[in-house]
């Protein structure tokens, strides 16, 4: 479709023609690639799918039905008073693949509340035919509810509209809708509502689902899809798609993702992309507009969702983010190049990403709880605060950029003491706890069980400076006892049941559990570097390997193979650790070792902040 200009979009297409023979031979290559990568579902699961959408659709009437019973009106109206399900994200786009979730709102009518939502719709879903895994965040930014049906994952938003009931046929298009309704409640509809207008902005619906398809896998795989950690998140990616098909209207998939990977690495940021224009509208709802709101213009790489309000859709990316997202568009558009002209296969762009490999230091950030069910919502909301940890280390000299890892890992631990507990909370965790089964301490006095999730920043640090000697000190005691401070300011935070674990490790250090079978390479026992006689200096000027003298408020971690390295401060005004290792034989007759892991270092765990 075009608009009343003849085109799509804010701007001219850069080019109206047809591709070229050589651009539909690689269209035809990739979708061969995609399928190979298991992208698609199978008629199956699609069905599958279709069938639990039909028993939520069910379940949100019957939600709305008691509810308004309980509100006291009467059966014919209850019945009326209807609920309607809408889908967004990836399953609305249609570019959804295996195991992958349905984002899914539940509209309802004025007289059922949020707490509704979350005291009786919550427990409905608990009691549905194969309903697992249900976790309800009702003080999130958007409030939502997780659960699985029949083994498909969903993710449920509730909007209440100002009217007593929900038609069948009701459509979420009419900006008036909005009309006296609560932010959250906005935010909540903004998802489908933007999908519908995406999918009404592009040229030829299937050959965006294909580029957008691709570059879904490409982002996952290179490790930058995560709005949450600072990158780009599932409607950034729709939009920078949907664009680069307003820009080249009648190209394949194949051509649309080359030019995607070129316009994306050259485009001069912060120039905002654009579907449309921004249109401020009737309603009294804050609107993207940097020259009225200073915030605005602090957005790195702003992408602005086409439907009222329009947002930002990019707010988290930080400079470390940016610099990242930037070098791997310069990389695929390299590969693409190659694609092009047949030296390169499209697999080679689905390459893994090499975050374990990349750098020499890392930050362990490591969150744990004694439930299942606690975990869950204690590690979101670790998870959420990660890209404020990675803003305040952007600030520490020395340091080039703090990379996030956009997922964490969780662990199930079995301990038998205390001891086992605290060293299991602080990351510390041995070959036999590591293998220890449920079984192994059923029954056992003072044994207990640890779930843990650990999330990882990538340190890039400035070589050091030629001529230069002794070691040098990263000082990121600020950041990491902020950043701690912060997630312990969660409303539900309990110090005897949650821990907080923060601490600097090598790469050599990583655990197993980041790589994939086969993936690490085995460790090679290295030789302590030559020293002159008698200086005891080493003569090795790696810069990330300075000389292994160092203070003793100064904590480092060497090694298995005795190499030296970086010196990381993190000394506080008590001149106590704070949020790196602590030695576990240090003031171990101070320590409060309760019954759950508190998951604190010692400074932590007497009181020393």
């Amino acid at each position: 479709m075009t608009t009343e200009r003849g085109f799509l979009g804010v701007t001219p297409p850069i080019s109206t023609a047809e591709s070229t023979e050589r651009e539909k031979e690689v269209t035809a290559t990739l979708m061969e690639e995609l399928r190979r990568q298991n992208t698609f579902e199978s008629v199956e699961e699609a069905r599958l799918r279709e069938t639990v959408l039909g028993r939520v659709a069910a379940a949100v009437k019957k939600f709305v039905y008691e509810v308004s019973l309980s509100r006291g009106l009467s059966e014919a109206a209850a019945n009326a008073a209807g609920g309607k399900i809408f889908t967004f994200g990836s399953y609305r786009l249609g570019v959804h693949g295996p195991g992958s979730d349905i984002d899914t709102l539940c509209v309802v009518p004025k007289h059922v509340s949020r707490e509704d939502f979350f005291q009786k719709f919550e427990p409905m879903l608990r009691e549905l035919e194969d309903a697992t895994e249900v976790s309800g965040v009702p003080e999130a930014y958007v409030p939502i509810i997780k659960t699985k049906i029949s083994g498909i994952p969903l993710d449920f938003l509730m909007a209440r509209l100002a009217l007593s009931s929900i038609p069948d046929d009701l459509s979420l298009k009419d900006d008036n809708l909005l009309r006296n309704l609560d932010e959250r409640c906005v935010r909540s509809l903004g998802g489908s509502r933007v999908n519908d207008e995406i999918l009404r902005l592009v040229p030829h619906v299937e050959v965006y689902r294909d580029s957008l398809r691709c570059i879904k896998l490409w982002a996952q795989r290179r490790a930058i899809y995560s709005n949450v950690n600072g990158f780009l998140g599932g409607v950034a990616w729709a939009i920078l798609v949907a664009r680069i098909c307003q820009l080249y209207p009648n190209a394949t998939a194949g051509a649309i993702v080359s030019r995607f990977f070129i316009i994306m690495y050259q485009w001069s940021w912060p120039q905002p992309v654009l579907l449309k224009q921004i249109e401020e509208g009737p309603l009294q709802v804050r609107v993207w507009n940097p020259k009225l709101y200073p915030a605005d213009r602090s957005h790195r790489m702003p992408i602005i969702t086409p439907a009222y309000p329009a947002m930002c859709s990019t707010h988290n990316v930080t400079a470390s983010t940016q610099m990242i997202v930037t070098e791997e568009f310069k990389k695929g558009a390299d590969i693409v190049d190659k694609v092009i002209v047949g030296t390169a296969s499209w697999s080679e762009l689905f390459q893994k990403h090499d975050f374990f490999h990349k750098y020499r230091y890392y930050l362990q950030v490591i969150a744990s709880t004694a439930t299942a069910e606690a975990q869950i919502k204690w590690a979101g909301t670790v998870e959420s605060r990660i890209r404020q940890l990675v803003m305040k280390l952007e600030y520490v000299d020395s340091l080039i950029l703090a990379h996030p890892f956009i997922k964490g890992f969780d662990q199930i631990l079995h301990c038998i003491t205390e001891e086992e507990v605290r060293q299991v909370a602080q990351g510390q965790i041995s070959d036999v706890i590591a293998k220890r089964a449920k079984a192994d301490i059923e029954g056992l006095d003072g044994a207990s069980t640890v779930y843990s999730t650990t999330f990882y920043i990538g340190l890039l640090i400035e070589p050091k400076p030629l001529g230069a000697v002794g070691p040098r000190r990263l000082d990121i005691s600020y950041p990491t006892t902020e950043f701690t401070k912060l997630v312990k300011m969660w409303e539900k935070y309990d110090e005897d049941t949650m821990g907080i674990v923060v601490r600097n490790i090598k790469s050599s250090a990583l655990p197993d559990y980041v790589f994939d079978e086969g993936e690490r390479q085995p460790k090679q026992a290295l030789k302590r570097p030559k020293t002159s006689k008698g200086s005891g200096k080493s003569s090795n000027t790696s810069p990330d390997m300075p000389n292994k003298k160092r203070r003793r408020s100064e904590t480092t971690q060497d090694n298995e193979n005795g190499i030296p390295g970086l010196s990381f401060s993190s000394t506080t005004a008590h001149g106590e650790t704070n949020g790196l290792y602590a030695p576990i034989n240090r003031a171990v007759n101070e320590i409060k070792t309760p019954q759950l892991p508190l998951g604190e270092n010692a400074a932590v765990a007497t009181g020393a902040q």
